[in-house]
């Protein structure tokens, strides 16, 4: 069944940078015009998740949809400590809570362009949201680009246009590893081989979109260790603490 939990607590947000490592990169844009972010709040401590997270992979295998697995940590405690959790993820989770005021917090919970929320295992429904929430007004209507030059990840945000409401977000860069095969020793999953997708292992805010276009160049350094393969941007309404809908986001391999 699907795993709840109460509204609590807010985690703490920490955002420490992750080590280096050596990428030989040449310039590869990301793919163009996204129609949809999916956030999955899952948990290897979770038995209902793994459809989910297997589901997960295979909408990363679509250019038009930008999916981030956000592994959480109020789990922990049931016998399995998720080796791929954070608590910032936990957080972000509640946050998109707080705001639709529904006070639903589960796993497996996909968020979609930052404003629906299904069952992380019910594809319909997930396309579904992405039919209805692209139909919002501004919602993944601001064009953003990334391109790997040598050792710099640049992001590029357009400016708004007539027809953007929101002209106003936080610009955000995900460290992702494309797959990662995990081994359950203990909880509900136990004795089993999973593997997560589009893992996000680090999120870091690099600047603020005020609706004019903008450029950020981060080095990649920065952003990329062993097992990072891949980078997503997102360009959001509101703030940490008050996510609202999605403006725009991107997607590049960094091997």
């Amino acid at each position: 069944m699907i795993a709840m939990m109460a509204f609590t607590r807010i985690a703490r947000w920490s955002g420490a940078a992750l080590g280096a490592c050596a990428i030989i990169a040449v310039i590869r844009p990301a793919h163009a015009e996204p129609k949809a972010v999916v956030e999955l709040f899952t948990s290897q401590g979770c038995s209902s998740c793994p459809p989910a997270d297997k589901l997960l992979g295979d909408l990363a295998k679509d250019p038009s949809v930008i999916a981030l697995s956000m592994p959480i940590d109020y789990w922990d405690y049931l016998g399995w400590k998720d080796t791929l959790a954070d608590s910032r993820f936990s957080a972000r989770q509640r946050a998109y809570s707080r705001m639709r005021g529904d006070r639903e917090v589960y796993t497996p919970q996909a968020v979609i362009n930052g404003e629906v929320h299904v069952i992380g295992s019910d594809r319909e429904a997930i396309e579904t949201a992405i039919e209805s929430t692209g139909r919002g007004p501004g919602v993944m209507s601001v064009p953003v680009q990334m391109a790997v030059d040598g050792r710099q990840l640049t992001v590029s945000v357009a400016a708004a246009d007539e027809h953007t409401p929101r002209k106003r977000g936080e610009v955000w860069l995900c460290s992702i590893s494309h797959a990662v095969p995990i081994s359950i020793g203990r909880g509900e999953n136990q004795g089993r081989e999973l593997t997560y997708y589009n893992v996000v292992r680090n999120l870091t805010k690099i600047g603020d979109w005020n609706g004019t276009s903008g450029s950020w160049t981060v080095p990649l350094d920065n952003i990329a260790h062993e097992g990072i393969d891949a980078a997503a941007v997102y360009v959001q309404d509101g703030s940490r603490d008050r996510p609202g809908p999605m403006l725009g986001a991107a997607y590049t391999s960094l091997n």
